[in-house]
């Protein structure tokens, strides 16, 4: 998390720093009007600057996963931007339009020209040209605006199906690259010359070619393996489906922790699900764990059946159990327990001395899935603590304090609701745990 905050309001320092060697918020004379047309080239640059940015993290580049700790940070990161763009682009639209609309409604005198003073220097062709498209470009602006809006408010709302989610979402490839133009039309020209200009156009051109990249759907692209599912195995108690899916030559192998996206239905689109299973190059298999939680998730048990092909990509994320702690705990709770799984299995082929405690809680209980759970922590050799809350209560940090008495010496991994992660960690971090030694996997991608 560290990581993505830095990230975030590094972007926001350097911009506002080059934009200021070129401007300043405080013209003279201070008037009403002096201060709106630079804000309004001050929040346009730093809109523009947060959507390149979060487009460029839209088509899962992984060069950046492990500055940024993993997909889903980048994920996290990519919500924060898209959020902060969205405010700082309508104060930018009321500065612009809403200032219109009161000179119209008599609320403000809008300033004479200046007259007599030359005709100053003539503009280049190029500056001649971005001037007569200042109409165009303003209007698309304002029209984009709208639909950006109602876009990312469907991309917000949680109970939106995650299909309408994903293809309205693509959209947004399509209003940035109409705002880029918006941008390089309205830009003032000076701007070009100088280092706030020379970076906007950095950002203008690695957003275009993502969005492209996103409209033309070759997002991740180079990572995907096609596939057939082997086995399928349902446990009814806990509403979870297993599937071990058969890969053909490509993948490069993943650590425990990671996950990827599947594709089993071109009309619903891929999915992120954790992988299960520690690789092994010469069965080539993947083992998803996959709980009824939404509205595709609970018809996977009716649409899914051997045989099926599937599309893998991936592997992504850096929840891999690495650091320096001379013990660890993992809290898995519902379906986060997979990543545990995965570790627990490559714990059996690869031998680890370092001790873990595995505590596990669920409201669900289906005695098979417990048994196979509590077998691989035996063969793994870690110590499972088993916590059904219905009737053992809510997990507490107090209680897994009690349970590890040397829990100075580990560190946390945690997988599920986050929530109940952050409340974990807070609660840790206060009794003394370093804020570095709580790995929380923020396994939401919207």
């Amino acid at each position: 998390m560290n990581n993505i905050r830095m990230a975030f309001g590094l972007l926001l320092v350097v911009m506002t720093g080059l934009w200021l060697l070129a401007e300043s918020l405080w013209p003279q004379p201070l008037t009403y009007f002096s201060f709106r047309s630079v804000f309004v080239q001050y929040s346009g640059v730093i809109a523009i600057a947060m959507m390149s940015v979060a487009m460029v993290l839209a088509v899962r580049p992984y060069w950046l996963e492990h500055p940024l700790g993993g997909l889903d940070k980048m994920y996290r990161l990519h919500k924060w931007l898209g959020v902060a763009a969205l405010i700082v682009a309508t104060l930018h639209w009321w500065w612009a339009k809403g200032t219109k609309w009161m000179v119209g409604w008599g609320w403000l005198v809008r300033p004479e020209r200046g007259r007599g003073q030359g005709a100053g220097p003539q503009p280049s062709e190029l500056e001649h040209w971005l001037r007569t498209q200042r109409g165009l470009a303003e209007s698309i602006g304002e029209w984009t605006f709208y639909a950006v809006v109602i876009l990312l408010a469907i991309a917000l709302i949680q109970r939106i199906p995650y299909r309408v989610f994903r293809k309205t979402h693509t959209w947004l490839a399509l209003g940035y690259l109409l705002l880029a133009y918006h941008t390089l039309v309205l830009t003032k020209f000076d701007y070009w010359a100088q280092p706030v200009g020379w970076v906007l156009l950095l950002l203008l051109i690695a957003g275009c070619v993502s969005a492209l990249l996103v409209l033309l759907r070759r997002v991740g692209a180079g990572r995907k393996v096609k596939g057939v599912i082997e086995h399928l195995q349902t446990y009814p108690g806990v509403k979870v489906i297993e599937g071990v899916i058969r890969l053909e030559q490509g993948w490069p192998g993943h650590r425990p922790g990671q996950f990827a996206f599947v594709t089993t239905s071109k009309h619903e689109g891929a999915h992120p699900y954790t992988i299960a299973s520690a690789w092994q190059a010469e069965s080539a298999t993947l083992t998803f764990i996959v709980k009824r939680l939404g509205d595709w998730t609970g018809q996977l048990e009716q649409w899914l059946h051997v045989g099926m092909p599937v599309t893998v990509e991936g592997p992504y994320g850096c929840f891999d159990f690495a650091g320096q702690q001379p013990r660890q705990i993992w809290i898995g709770a519902g379906i986060g327990i997979t990543p545990f799984v995965a570790r627990m299995k490559y714990r059996q082929t690869h031998p680890d001395p370092t001790p873990v405690d595995l505590f596990h809680c669920t409201a669900d209980v289906d005695q098979a899935a417990l048994d196979k759970l509590t077998a691989d922590a035996n063969a793994a050799g870690v110590n499972l603590h088993l916590v059904i809350t219905p009737h053992d209560g809510r997990l507490t940090a107090e209680q897994i304090r009690a349970a590890v008495p040397h829990w100075r010496e580990a560190s946390v991994w945690f997988c599920g609701p986050a929530a109940f992660g952050d409340n974990l960690r807070r609660d840790f971090v206060r009794q003394g745990l370093p804020a570095k030694a709580f790995h929380q996997e923020l396994f939401q991608m919207r």
